[in-house]
């Protein structure tokens, strides 16, 4: 597959490196042409660097990879993306505060899906630090790490399905991309834990308590 990516920061380094070791090609690209072949070069034989049209324009599906408030402006200068699956990793995190910077509107994703309407856009990267994303694969526990993808269009979605199964890790589904606002929220919720010391791993069990290990009946709290 061929890989667009808009940015040349860690998600970008972190994905296009695992990218391109599953076989498949990147281009990426960033306001410093200087950095984005630096980071090219880095990822080694397979990756490319070019301008924010050029990557648009380099393949099947586009990994947008800037800063959340530097979007509009990239995209701008990225030109058509008419067909191609657009993946949306960004946070609108408010820094300190660990709220969402577009709350009471539209999300990201659906602003994104606004700027560009002949565009594919899929939600998905979006809830670890950009180190899971280097891991070989990102397992825990012994289980591959579930990646969450919101999005309309099935063959964009069996795109990013795939680019999620080729580093290692397992698809989940988010539903429409109207649902992707709450994956946003989510991840400003647990950004915002991390930052406070605590592991979100225990929030989390499964929603079957039978298949915890050594699990004892439980009732749902409201149930009967």
């Amino acid at each position: 597959m061929r890989i667009g990516i808009l940015g040349a920061g860690g998600m970008a380094d972190a994905l296009g490196t695992q990218w391109v070791r599953a076989g498949h090609e990147v281009l990426v690209s960033g306001r410093d042409p200087a950095k984005a072949r630096a980071l090219a070069a880095r990822i080694g034989p397979g990756a490319y660097a070019g301008s924010w049209a050029e990557a648009a324009g380099f393949g099947e599906v586009v990994l947008l990879a800037v800063r959340a408030h530097a979007v509009p402006e990239v995209l701008a200068a990225a030109g058509d993306l008419t067909g191609r699956t657009l993946i949306d990793c960004t946070n609108a995190v408010v820094p300190g505060a660990f709220t969402l910077a577009t709350a009471g509107g539209p999300g990201t994703a659906e602003r994104i899906a606004r700027q560009r309407p002949g565009a594919h856009v899929v939600k998905a990267f979006n809830l670890n630090h950009v180190d899971i994303w280097r891991l070989r694969p990102p397992a825990f526990g012994g289980a591959p790490l579930g990646v969450p993808v919101c999005g309309d269009d099935p063959a964009a979605l069996a795109l990013v399905r795939t680019l999620i199964t080729d580093i290692g890790c397992t698809p989940v589904d988010g539903g429409p991309l109207e649902r992707a606002g709450l994956l946003e929220a989510t991840a400003a919720f647990v950004i915002g834990v991390w930052a406070g010391g605590a592991d979100v791993r225990g929030m989390f069990p499964p929603a079957d308590p039978g298949r915890l290990p050594d699990a004892a009946p439980q009732t749902v709290p409201g149930s009967r």
